[in-house]
């Protein structure tokens, strides 16, 4: 295996950016830009920290983050299985960031910046729902904003292919594979059916 090792030999292998490529960039949420990340309901948000990279997916019923400003995103943590991998890697370094997606849209847009954690009791409450807060708000500080290149959406027909779920394993085949046995994958996926939307917040 011959690798690319420097970054002459990887540009020999590609072109030169359009200028779309370059001037879809901007420092602050635009117009266009805000629509689109308020219409998203999903997103990956990936951080980095000592152990190395993490990529989590976070949803919500509405808008998966608030815009609070230009430059500032706010995004709820609500109730999850408690391994807080973001929340740690943002403690100790705070470069973010995120991949929105809208269902049926070949358009995504992408969002690098910073973060910081606060589990402040008025912010939180901003996100109430039945009752509940979200554990902690992931504030984002945006450094720069673009849409991302329609092919790989294309390329998968992500929105128009059909459900390609059936026969996929699940989620405690999975576990029980991974925990060498010690975990019952059907009784968890049996748990599982009557837990997973029950109070996910």
């Amino acid at each position: 295996m011959e690798w690319i090792t420097d970054l002459d030999a990887l540009h020999g292998h590609y072109g030169t950016p359009m200028q779309p490529a370059l001037r879809k960039v901007t420092a602050q949420l635009t117009p266009a830009y805000r629509a689109f990340i308020q219409a998203s309901r999903f997103c990956v948000l990936t951080t980095v920290g000592p152990e190395g990279t993490d990529g989590s997916p976070r949803g919500d019923e509405g808008p998966v983050v608030t815009v609070e400003d230009a430059q500032t995103l706010l995004l709820p943590d609500w109730k999850g299985n408690e391994r807080i991998d973001s929340l740690r890697n943002i403690l100790r370094d705070g470069r973010v960031s995120l991949y929105f997606m809208v269902p049926g849209s070949t358009i995504s847009v992408r969002v690098n910046g910073t973060a910081r954690l606060t589990a402040d009791a008025a912010l939180r409450a901003r996100f109430e729902r039945d009752g509940k807060n979200p554990r902690t708000v992931i504030v984002i500080r945006v450094g720069e904003v673009y849409s991302q290149c329609a092919r790989a959406l294309q390329r998968s027909a992500l929105w128009t292919s059909g459900d390609l779920s059936g026969g996929l394993p699940t989620v405690g085949q999975m576990l029980q594979e991974a925990s060498a046995g010690e975990i019952d994958g059907a009784a968890y996926d049996a748990e599982r059916a009557t837990r997973a939307h029950l109070g996910w917040w």
